[in-house]
């Protein structure tokens, strides 16, 4: 028993919403009498007003200076009321990066507005170097490290490794603040909490933890977290409280000896932690920094959670079958649902209504509806569930003892109905295979909060399932270490101040770029200028790079072409010689990649023929051996055909847009 029940974790999930971006493409028009107006300082805002509207953008890098390749800067956009200066809230824009493609200067605004038509049209068969409402998955390794992939990039076998991050010992659990800008992760071997800061992708902080350090819980205000302290002294179990902002350790609670699981009130007023070998329940008072009362609650509690739709605490005792549940506001008793030995892990719903409670042993999903506190549903999952996490349609359950993801239809619960169940495998192996994971949750959901990412283990890979289809749409492998847990880091524009929408975003290569916004109502459209320098001793850092010759305009589908590439050296000189060049293609998002062998023709330029014959987005990547793997990573175009029968048209669909 003692080893099912040791499987109880809960873990974090990250469901941010997806900037909706509902324009249909035909209806983007441009009006001549837009007024724009760019300061002569480049690094100052541009301004754009129109239809009432006016829109301030500006990039600025974190470190200050000039905009460089492979530094961060912050991207915003205000947008205010042309007449008042008012500014406008909640207007959720679009916002893309792209290198700024040759056009005559009157023709500038329409091939802008024809390429975000294009982005808006196809997101799969047509993708920007930087979309603004993109995200990034941050990977738990086995190992003393973290994975950071950009799943734009992610496709046709190529690796899209972004950085990783050392850590001080081999994590055990993490959490994210609620705008992503940091994680927190548990070290036990070190007693540690390390600070991840997720702009710059780097480790900033670690900080005291208390005696093996596991569980870690923000409250929901995000102004302290609260650590778990597994130690096996009983004189040093309980809790850790750090002050986020400062990153100092406020007070350590000795709460009980065990695992310990932490929940909040929605007011941050109250944390309840759950001690599993003493059986109880402690109640701190958050403000006051005060153990207000201990709770006999069972021989073996193992989760808690908190509702905020009947205001109370639910305590799951794994041993005896149990869930207690407390009213949160004087901590009384208000009563008990009897169920079967097993119960673990139990989270609920976004809205609070229905809490499920997954049986290890049983191989089920309980729900407990909070508006009656009534067990209402015993629903069959993945064998041994363990892990548990919600969208807004579906709970999904993780079974350790198979491959198989359960999806729970929350729109289908209620007394006195048939819950629809579905699933899918998430990988050929289940997790338990790999052996030794963390407490930290495989599933994560993405931020448009109807899809998730699942880590199987075994085959080190992340897959991607989107509701409503049968299986995974795709998988991403950490390349170089062993996946345990996965979050999900949103850098779609938020909104950071009323009507002050921003990113943070790492800019990959020199040269000028459009920066195109996209408003909804009304429909706006434009695309600001950035320049970004060439960072010093770049040619240095690369060894070597590609200059794609002749590739910056669509082509026809079935067109035949000749893809030339200029290698220049560190010295700037022309790299003559390279008889392992060769040029790997494929069509987004993974079509079966295809190589060729590039061929010399002069002057550090090598060529070869080719034939694209599907419409869509084509990566093109130039690999070479000698040249080391970095260069092949770095090196790479993407190429858009048009369909065949349209492509001739794309003139006409351009002038649709005025």
């Amino acid at each position: 028993m003692h080893k099912k029940t040791r499987l109880a974790y809960v873990g974090v999930v990250l469901g941010v919403a997806l900037i909706g971006l509902g324009v249909a493409y035909e209806s983007l028009w441009c009006d001549p009498r837009e007024l724009l107006q760019e300061s002569a300082d480049p690094q100052a805002p541009h301004r754009l007003s129109r239809d009432g509207v006016t829109v301030e953008f500006e990039a600025r890098p974190l470190a200050g200076g000039e905009l460089q390749e492979g530094s961060f800067a912050n991207i915003r956009f205000k947008v205010s009321d042309q007449v008042s200066g008012q500014p406008l809230s909640g207007m959720a824009p679009g916002a893309w990066i792209d290198p700024t493609q040759s056009a005559p200067e009157g023709d500038r605004d329409q091939s802008c507005k024809a390429r975000v038509a294009l982005f808006l049209k196809s997101s799969i068969g047509a993708r920007p170097l930087l979309d603004l409402n993109s995200y990034f998955l941050l990977m738990m390794n086995k190992d003393a490290s973290l994975t950071v992939i950009d799943p734009t990039v992610s496709v046709g076998g190529v690796t899209s490794t972004m950085a990783r991050i050392d850590l001080p010992g081999r994590p055990a659990d993490w959490v994210a603040t609620s705008d992503d800008k940091q994680v927190f992760v548990s070290i036990p071997e070190r007693g540690k909490v390390s600070v991840i800061d997720t702009e710059t992708f780097t480790r900033v902080a670690d900080l005291d933890a208390g005696d093996q350090p596991l569980r870690v819980a923000l409250q929901p205000d995000q102004h302290r977290l609260w650590v778990g302290n597994n130690s096996s002294d009983p004189a040093k179990g309980g809790v850790t409280v750090i002050d986020v902002p400062g990153r100092n350790t406020l007070k350590t609670f000795n709460t009980g000896s065990g695992h310990h699981e932490i929940a909040f009130s929605a007011d941050s007023h109250y944390a309840y932690v759950s001690n599993r070998d003493s059986g109880t329940l402690s109640v701190i008072d958050i403000p006051e920094m005060r153990l207000v009362k201990t709770i006999k609650v069972g021989p073996h509690p193992l989760s808690v959670s908190y509702s905020a739709l009947s205001q109370a605490v639910y305590v799951v005792d794994g041993e005896e079958g149990s869930v207690r549940v407390f009213d949160a506001r004087n901590h009384q008793l208000r009563h008990t649902v009897q169920a079967e030995q097993g119960l673990g892990p139990m989270r609920f719903s976004s809205d609070g209504r229905y809490g499920i409670v997954l049986n290890t042993l049983e191989n089920q999903a309980l729900v407990i509806d909070a508006s009656t506190d009534k067990l209402i549903h015993h629903i069959p999952v993945a064998a041994e569930p363990y892990q548990l996490t919600f969208t807004k349609g579906y709970a999904y359950v993780r079974g350790l003892a198979s491959p198989k993801v359960s999806m729970i239809n929350l729109a289908s619960l209620g007394e006195g109905r048939s819950p629809i169940v579905q699933g899918f495998e998430a990988g050929p192996a289940a997790p338990r295979q790999a052996g030794d994971l963390p407490l930290a949750q495989g599933l994560s959901v993405s931020r448009d909060d109807n899809s998730v990412f699942v880590v199987n283990p075994v085959d080190n890979t992340t897959y991607f399932y989107a509701e409503g289809m049968n299986a995974p749409m795709s998988g991403y492998n950490n390349r170089g270490h062993q996946a345990r847990a996965v979050i999900v880091v949103d850098r779609s524009l938020r909104e950071l101040a009323p009507g002050v929408y921003g990113s943070t975003v790492k800019m990959p290569a020199a040269g000028k770029f459009d920066v195109a916004f996209l408003l909804n109502q009304p429909q706006i459209i434009h695309c600001f200028s950035a320049s970004v320098a060439e960072a010093p001793n770049a040619g240095r850092r690369k060894g070597a790079h590609a200059e794609f010759i002749g590739l910056d305009r669509p082509l026809s589908q079935h067109s035949a072409i000749t893809a030339r590439v200029r290698i220049v050296g560190d010295d700037g000189q022309p790299r003559l010689g390279l008889s392992d060049l060769s040029l790997r293609y494929f069509l987004a998002p993974s079509s079966m990649p295809r190589n060729l062998q590039l061929e010399e023709v002069g002057e550090g330029i090598y060529q070869a023929a080719l034939t694209l014959p599907e419409a869509g987005a084509w990566y093109l990547h130039v690999q070479s051996p000698s040249l080391g793997r970095k260069f092949a990573e770095e090196n790479y175009t993407s190429l858009r055909v048009l369909p065949a029968a349209t492509s001739n048209a794309s003139e006409t669909d351009v002038r649709n847009l005025r």
